[in-house]
């Protein structure tokens, strides 16, 4: 039995949500070592084409129609938002040290929350535009020196892609309620490798020996990582996970260090704790915000 089991469903939340930082943090670190020998987006087709490649003796063992989604749009859209966020991010990707890019990826949950006030409907009030304020305060800390070392533009690569990604990340956690973790990864690694085709087309190169192994290792590591992302999804909310998202600038220093001698500066540290600080107060703030009438309503007819 999985001892994890045995854990109330939050701290097992949690506890996902933690291994798929280390996962995510270390392909990203894979990744740029790819991304500097080929083009960057064929390696963003290979990941997500070995990520569907390394699920499929678990789909051929459950049966193929068991991977078969109870919301074929909301998958599609997934994909197109997921591959053309990719292509932003795998832009920047082999310019950009990885403790920026997990510091720029903090402002992920604040365009999930604007998307959801401005495509959702949820009410906007000040303590969500307060939040986005400080974020991209932190922002500003973490792009300032690379701006003025001339590498500013990657920077904003890395920034476009963030919303792209809060509307991916808004989609999966819709899609839990209709589709298991496995098949949301599944449908994600196989829309995006088919996004991602036209793109890697024209640069496309033969890979060597070593650089399929390299691809093969990301799309093991890629796949586990969002499954258990997935998995923190559907056992805890983001707001009580989030706290602990912080520990990837850990984790991207790390290995930014161990694999391409890099050494995160103060303002990467600096900027990613007010980012981090913006969307662990609004989340817990929209953790203890009170059900809307409509809602109230429904509880008490249903009592």
């Amino acid at each position: 039995m999985n001892p994890l089991t045995r854990m109330p469903r939050p701290l097992q939340g949690i506890l996902y949500a933690i291994a798929a930082g280390v996962l995510l943090t270390l392909l990203n670190a894979l990744l740029r070592l790819a991304a500097e020998r080929l083009d960057v987006h064929q390696v963003q087709c290979l990941r997500y084409a070995f990520g569907l490649v390394v699920m499929l003796p678990a789909m051929l063992r459950a049966g193929i129609g068991a991977y078969r989604t109870a919301a074929l749009g909301l998958q599609l859209w997934r994909g197109v938002l997921h591959t053309a966020g990719l292509a932003l991010w795998f832009s920047a990707l082999p310019f950009v040290p990885l403790s920026d890019v997990a510091a720029i990826g903090f402002t992920t949950p604040l365009f999930i929350m604007l998307g959801a006030v401005l495509f959702l409907r949820e009410a906007a009030d000040a303590r969500r535009f307060a939040a986005v304020g400080w974020g991209f305060l932190g922002v500003a800390v973490v792009a300032l020196p690379a701006f003025q070392g001339g590498g500013g533009w990657h920077m904003l690569l890395l920034l476009a892609s963030a919303p792209l990604f809060a509307g991916s990340f808004l989609l999966a956690k819709v899609l839990t309620r209709r589709d298991s973790p496995a098949v949301i990864v599944a449908w994600q690694a196989a829309t995006v490798a088919l996004f991602s085709l036209p793109l890697a087309l024209p640069g496309w190169v033969a890979p060597s020996a070593f650089e399929w192994l390299l691809l093969l290792g990301c799309g093991m590591i890629g796949s586990l990582g969002h499954l258990c992302l997935t998995r923190a999804y559907q056992l805890a909310d983001i707001s009580a996970a989030q706290p602990f998202k912080f520990l990837e600038l850990v984790w991207a220093s790390l290995w930014g260090f161990l694999f391409f001698a890099q050494v995160p500066g103060i303002w990467t540290f600096l900027g990613g704790a007010i980012i981090f600080a913006a969307t662990t107060w609004i989340a817990r703030a929209e953790a203890t915000r009170p059900p809307p009438a409509e809602a109230r309503r429904g509880q008490s007819r249903d009592a």
